[in-house]
């Protein structure tokens, strides 16, 4: 679905289009998302400089990707989805479905990837982790059984933050994962959401128990007393 979306878009530089539109305009990250084919969580995250720092900002106007006509609907109305300029280039290519590639530089946090996919995300199958993160059955075997030559200094980091798959594709997983095990993915969501709010609550509520009320207040009264 994502592959084709971005046939469609044509789009040269996604995410540095999506720099440019959160440098430059009010658009919301939902909007930007749609037009970028991002999901609207990778847009937060590079308008937050969590992932893709360095990244510099390409105009989708000046580059007749989009029409300023096009581009002020969407400042204007919140709701309104942006539509790619026609132009006569061709469309851009797809390349084959294969194994997905990983550059060598980032290959050895690929079991970090997968600590942290097996602790966090159990509902996603071991064929699963391999097309997301490109890794294969008997790493993901060996890192749950402690078996990695590395297992030592293992520690789970966010695959995202490491730059193996999007938010999009994760979410994707997870979900189909759920709907494997007949779950709703919508209703999990909400329940985690629930437990983070309760749980911010409490540290907030644990934050001012620390704070001993009294003595300031007597400390105020004595100064004002004087």
């Amino acid at each position: 679905m994502a592959a084709k979306k971005l046939e469609t878009t044509g789009l040269l530089m996604p995410k540095a289009t999506a720099v440019w539109l959160v440098e430059n305009t009010a658009l919301t990250f939902e909007q930007i998302g749609e037009f970028t084919n991002l999901h609207a969580i990778e847009v937060q995250a590079l308008a937050d400089e969590e992932v893709g720092r360095g990244i510099v900002g390409r105009s989708p106007v000046e580059h007749g990707e989009l029409a300023q006509d096009e581009l002020d609907k969407a400042i204007a109305d919140p709701f309104h989805n942006m539509k790619m300029a026609k132009n006569d280039l061709p469309a851009v290519k797809m390349r084959a479905k294969g194994p997905k590639y990983t550059p060598v530089s980032k290959r050895g946090d690929k079991p970090d990837a997968i600590s942290y996919l097996l602790k966090h995300h159990p509902e996603l199958s071991d064929a699963q982790v391999c097309k997301l993160i490109g890794t294969t059955k008997p790493t993901i075997n060996n890192v749950r059984d402690r078996t990695h030559p590395n297992s030592s200094s293992i520690k789970p980091r966010h695959p995202v933050d490491l730059g193996l798959c999007t938010y999009a594709e994760l979410e994707a997983a997870s979900n189909k994962g759920l709907r494997a095990q007949g779950k709703d993915p919508d209703e999990i969501k909400a329940q985690k959401e629930k437990i983070l709010a309760n749980q911010e609550k409490q540290e907030s509520a644990d934050d001012n128990s620390g704070f001993d009320f009294s003595n300031f207040m007597s400390t105020g009264k004595q100064s004002d007393s004087n």
